[in-house]
């Protein structure tokens, strides 16, 4: 039955790569139907989108949730210390090296300031790694985006743009703590609802995913024509660099190898929509929404590759059954 259920997951995100991949090609291709539809620009449904996205994470989240910090703390800390460390640096590097105009860059940066991806729990539990650590560290990672990720940004962006912390901590409030807090509420009235919740939002996150970084696609048109490639390769090394960088860190700390994978995974993995939701509220989509967009599409695939080896090389302590977090 586990065997199924992976199979299942893994399908379903291989169509979600597939249909992203898809969707930002249709965007660069003809983004006039993704740019406006009767004079309503698109753009402004990025971020209402994102709080439906929020919402839906919200309603699967439960106190069950944070047992893992009491039950694992050293490796949530790990998980989340490493996050919030590895690809911000990684991001500013990137920026730098590849000397992007001061508001693509500042995107590069943003993305490496951006919380665990929302796809990183299927791909953990598809890679027989650690599944309960891995929601740990995305919850309280997205939990801690309202502070964190504002002090990063100013730290590290602030001499590409100019950020306002303060504003971009309210943001972040808006976009992500709002809409889990009623998920959470909607998940504790209508408990009895649940099952049909946890079917109906993930397709629904998924596919306000897809539109979101369509939307972005073709919004920054222009701006991918000149560094397209280069910012694509840039993204691509941050992405894998990120996997690399997580796992390494995670073996040095003297981790099994379920959490290696964990933590390769949570760090390699961005939440893309959010960053491209503060790139709208910036006003800068078309540039600071570039390396988010992109972003997006390269760590899924990258990632459901990464996945599916580690899904046909099962750890040694656990390969003779199925991993005990899944």
């Amino acid at each position: 039955m586990k065997a199924e259920t992976n199979d299942r997951s893994s399908y379903r995100n291989l169509i979600f790569t597939a249909l992203l991949i898809l969707f930002v090609g249709l965007a660069f291709a003809f983004p006039a139907p993704f740019v406006s539809i009767g004079g309503f620009p698109l753009k402004k449904l990025i971020v209402p989108l994102l709080q439906i996205i929020m919402l839906g994470m919200g309603t699967t989240m439960s106190i069950k949730d944070f047992e893992g910090v009491i039950q694992q703390p050293k490796a949530v800390f790990i998980g989340v210390v490493c996050h919030f460390i590895i690809m911000p640096l990684l991001g500013y590097t990137l920026a730098n090296t590849f000397s992007f105009p001061p508001e693509i860059a500042a995107g590069v940066v943003l993305i490496g300031c951006s919380p665990s991806g929302l796809a990183s729990n299927v791909m953990c539990f598809i890679a027989k790694a650690n599944v309960p650590l891995s929601i740990t560290v995305t919850t309280i990672s997205t939990l801690l985006a309202p502070f964190v990720m504002p002090a990063l940004m100013k730290f590290l962006a602030g001499q590409f743009i100019e950020i306002s912390f303060l504003k971009m901590m309210v943001e972040i409030m808006q976009i992500v703590i709002l809409p889990i807090v009623v998920g959470l509420i909607l998940n504790r009235v209508f408990h009895k609802s649940s099952v049909m919740l946890n079917r109906v939002m993930p397709m629904l996150s998924m596919g306000g995913i897809i539109l979101i970084v369509a939307i972005i696609a073709a919004a920054g048109r222009d701006s991918l024509l000149t560094v397209g490639w280069t910012l694509a390769l840039c993204v691509l090394i941050h992405n894998l660099c990120g996997f690399m960088l997580g796992y390494g860190t995670a073996r040095l700390f003297g981790m099994d190898e379920q959490s290696c994978r964990t933590v390769a995974i949570e760090v390699g993995l961005q939440n893309g929509g959010l960053a491209s939701g503060i790139a709208v509220q910036m006003g800068k989509v078309a540039t600071v929404g570039l390396a988010p967009a992109l972003f997006g599409p390269i760590m899924n695939t990258n990632g459901s590759l990464l996945a599916t080896y580690w899904s046909q090389h099962p750890p040694k302590e656990v390969s003779a059954t199925e991993p005990t977090a899944a």
